[in-house]
């Protein structure tokens, strides 16, 4: 990617926590725009990882345990940044992949943390874990959660329904694909861009829709 054309990616994906709109500081000049954050990374996901080739706001929000308005706003957002169509209710899926592999550790930077219970994350996930082999003494990333059974270093998944929307598989592997680019180092990222690849081409035909 150009100097140029990155700068631009940056302005229009990078974002702080404000669900709705943010601040990005950029040569000195402060601009005050809808931004991308970990919200919209989490509904994308949903989107993607849908195997329906058609389905309502409702459904997706039911689908991630999180209210439809929410959905909404995210989409709304996604297709600011060129990721979401809304003529033909899509996810971009080029251009979710240049984001994701490049920029996720920037819109949603994770930081391993304490030791604690929880359900395995990231690379200490399906499909990730099948590609890396991680030491026994090495604690894995975890979701901080009661339901889980795993001790490991805590990680903050993008949104915390995800805990409980992880239960459908296909949703759960694009996650922990993505936690491994927001969280893993060189080498982990590496395989994860590889395997968002793979599942995004997979997944083209037939195309995913909301309506």
């Amino acid at each position: 990617m150009s100097r140029g054309r990155w700068h631009q990616a940056r302005v229009r994906w990078l974002g702080g926590a404000n669900e709705d709109h943010g601040v990005v500081a950029c040569c000195a000049t402060r601009y005050n725009i809808r931004v991308v954050g970990p919200t919209d990374l989490y509904v994308l996901a949903g989107v993607l990882s849908s195997e329906e080739e058609t389905f309502t706001l409702r459904c997706l929000a039911g689908r991630l345990h999180v209210d439809h308005t929410l959905v909404h706003r995210a989409l709304k957002r996604a297709e600011n940044a060129g990721l979401y169509r809304e003529g033909s209710k899509q996810v971009h899926s080029a251009n979710f992949e240049e984001m994701a592999i490049h920029a996720a550790r920037f819109i949603a930077p994770a930081r391993l943390g304490e030791l604690t219970r929880g359900l395995p994350a990231a690379w200490a996930a399906e499909p990730i874990s099948q590609l890396i082999h991680q030491a026994p003494s090495e604690p894995p990333p975890v979701w901080p959660s009661a339901l889980g059974a795993v001790r490991g270093q805590a990680l903050a998944p993008l949104h915390p329904a995800a805990v409980q929307a992880s239960r459908d598989p296909r949703l759960a592997g694009l996650l922990a694909i993505i936690d491994s680019l927001r969280a893993g180092d060189v080498r982990v990222r590496k395989i994860a861009g590889a395997a968002l690849t793979d599942m995004l081409r997979s997944s083209e035909a037939p195309a995913r829709s909301a309506v």
